[in-house]
């Protein structure tokens, strides 16, 4: 028997289609987003509880356990509840911003008086994660006090190894009486 010789050209067409029929089709970008989106539980019905006003800073409020409060110093403890924590099961950094602001305020109150204050300037570091239902403890004091600017800072630390988790800097601004 004679062996039948391929041209070189057919070869490479059939290795081609043969690699085309193996290789499947990768998602699009769209299922992807989408798969990652459900992954969140962006797909899911929120639960009635959460269409209500206010739901999340009265979730925070009602979390936050008050220790310590001092003129210029206040102090928290806070659990991290598996409602507030990312897709990484970790405390999700807009609560932590929340959580943070609220104990700036508290801060602001210890020494304002009865002036009114808005927020004007807000940052957050993460430094490292907090895990689902681990214990903190945070700390918020006033680090500058001026006639019409008080400055606050707000610390979290891990309770059980006291390894800082996040920092957070606040800026109050004096709401002034207009005088007609």
């Amino acid at each position: 028997m004679a062996c039948q010789r391929k041209s070189s050209s057919s070869v490479k067409q059939q290795q081609e289609q043969l690699k085309d029929a193996a290789s499947p089709t990768p998602p699009s970008p769209f299922e992807d987003t989408e798969r990652y989106l459900w992954r969140l539980g962006c797909s899911r019905d929120l639960p009635e509880a959460a269409a209500k006003a206010h739901f999340l800073p009265d979730l925070i409020r009602k979390t936050l356990k008050v220790e310590v409060v001092e003129r210029g110093r206040v102090s928290f403890s806070f659990p991290v509840i598996p409602q507030l924590t990312n897709l990484y099961n970790t405390l999700h950094g807009g609560a932590v911003a929340a959580v943070a602001e609220v104990a700036a305020q508290a801060c602001l109150m210890t020494v304002a008086g009865d002036r009114e204050f808005f927020l004007g300037e807000s940052a957050v570091t993460y430094l490292s994660a907090a895990r689902a239902n681990a214990e903190l403890d945070i700390e918020g004091r006033v680090l500058r006090q001026g006639r019409n600017v008080i400055v606050a800072s707000v610390e979290f630390k891990i309770k059980k190894t006291q390894q800082l988790a996040y920092i957070a800097h606040f800026t109050f601004y004096n709401l002034q009486s207009a005088k007609l």
